[in-house]
This record gives C-alpha cells, sequence and structure tokens, in this order.
C-alpha cells in the first residue's frame, strides 16, 4: 500500500471520529452557554444582594439619625415651654428648626433608600424566577450531552483505535506533516483529482477547483507518490470517480461524487 493510500485511512477514519464529535460537541456547547448564563444571573444577583445591603445599612442609619434628632427636638420643646423671655424661645426655636431641616434631609435619604432596596427586591424575586428556569435548562442540556456522550462512546473508542492502528502505518514525518494539514483543514486536508478533460489533461483540486498539472497526476497514477495541491496544499488522491475517468475508454470528463 502507497503512502498516500495509508493517509488516505487515516483521513477517512478522522473524518468520521470528526463527524462523531461535531455531534457531541454541539451539545457541550449548548451545555456551557446555558452555564455562562447561569453565571451571569449570578453575578447579577450578587451585585444586587450587595446593593441592597447597602440600601439597608443607608435606610437604617437616616433612621437612626431621625429617631435621635426627634428625641433632641422633643427636649427642645420642653425647653421652649420653659423659656422665660422671648430670646431665649427665639434661640430654641432657631435651633428646633434647624433641627427639622437635618430632620426632614435624613427622613428623605431613608425613604429613598427603602424604595430603592424594595426595587431590588423584586429585581432579584424576578432572577431568582429566571435562574430556576435557566437551571432547568441547564439540567436538560447536561442530559442530552450525556445521553449523546454514551451513544457515540462506543463507536468513538473504536474508531481512535482504528486510527491509531492507521498512522502506524505512515512514515513519522509524513504523519505529523499531515496532522498539522488535519489541524489547520479538516476535511480539505485531502482533495481527490477531479478528471475535467483526460485527454486534454485538465485536472483540478477537488478541495480549492484550482487545476492540477498533468506531472502531479501522473505520479498519482504510476505510483500513488504524495503530492500536495500546489495551490491549498491539500494531499492529492484519486477516488473512484477519477480512476475511471482516467482509464483508457474512460468518460471524456467527470467530477467526483
Amino acid at each position: 500500500m502507497d503512502v498516500t493510500a495509508k493517509l488516505l485511512r487515516v483521513y477517512h477514519v478522522d473524518k468520521q471520529i470528526r463527524g462523531l464529535q461535531s455531534r457531541l460537541g454541539t451539545a457541550e456547547k449548548f451545555l456551557q452557554t446555558q452555564v455562562k448564563e447561569l453565571a451571569l444571573i449570578d453575578a447579577r444577583m450578587a451585585a444586587l444582594g450587595s446593593t441592597l445591603t447597602q440600601q439597608t445599612v443607608i435606610a437604617a442609619d437616616q433612621e437612626g439619625e431621625t429617631k435621635r434628632l426627634d428625641e433632641r427636638m422633643a427636649v427642645i420643646r420642653g425647653q421652649m415651654d420653659k423659656a422665660q423671655t422671648n430670646k431665649e424661645y427665639q434661640a430654641f426655636l432657631t435651633e428646633l428648626n434647624t433641627y427639622k431641616a437635618q430632620r426632614d434631609k435624613f427622613e428623605t435619604t431613608a425613604i429613598e433608600a427603602l424604595a430603592k432596596a424594595e426595587e431590588i427586591r423584586k429585581q432579584l424575586a424576578d432572577l431568582e424566577v429566571l435562574r430556576a428556569d435557566r437551571e432547568k435548562v441547564r439540567e436538560h442540556a447536561a442530559k442530552e450531552r450525556e445521553e449523546r456522550f454514551k451513544e457515540i462512546e462506543g463507536r468513538l473508542n473504536e474508531l481512535k483505535s482504528e486510527r491509531a492502528a492507521c498512522v502506524a502505518e505512515v512514515p513519522s514525518n509524513v504523519m505529523s506533516m499531515f496532522q498539522r494539514l488535519l489541524d489547520l483543514r479538516g476535511d480539505l486536508a485531502m482533495g481527490t483529482v477531479e478528471v475535467i478533460d483526460r485527454k486534454r489533461h485538465e485536472y483540478n483540486c477537488s478541495a480549492c477547483m484550482m487545476a492540477i498539472p498533468i506531472d502531479a497526476v501522473s505520479g498519482l497514477i504510476s505510483n500513488g507518490r504524495l503530492t500536495r495541491c500546489s495551490s491549498c496544499e491539500c494531499v492529492l488522491f484519486l477516488d473512484e470517480t477519477a480512476q475511471a475517468a482516467l482509464k483508457p475508454g474512460g468518460k471524456k470528463s467527470a467530477k467526483s461524487a
């Protein structure tokens, strides 16, 4: 078996592996999306929780200040009732009005903080519902991913063993080159020769659709020589359609399936 044929065996097995892994990859990607969405919701809830704590503390502090001023104002009112002169009364009244203004500010801030806290609680309640729904989707995604893995696990292991056996038959330097192509191009790591016109020696690479020189095709026909497309650098091979078209009496032109 020539080196091109050996690479073709690796290529076909590798393609099957990628197909199975693609099915699993879709499920894994969906699961990862749900996990990320949950993380975003959790982060949002944590931020809102921190803000809620801040607003609750602010409200409590302002309410405490309001209570303190109420007590102080009650004392001043008592002193006003006992004032001996109008001047003394006016002094107490001025002090009382100052405290009233301060109290109004504290009360307003407390009310605003409590309103914000209430709004945050509503947002948290909505996020909890959203999170519960998202968690159900995540659980479904995790179950689907596990089911798909179980479906392909046996066949995937078989293919991996088969691939290892095929790789062992390929020279290490050639396999290193081909592995780079597989990593970079996937299914386009190899391309069949498309016979456009055998008599005129017109051939195309199925991977990039660019023309292939006759000497490259001749090397494949004669001894399966390792040949790469000069345009896209994929490894070229002859499939059954190309082989049939290249035989004496074959069709004038043919395209690979």
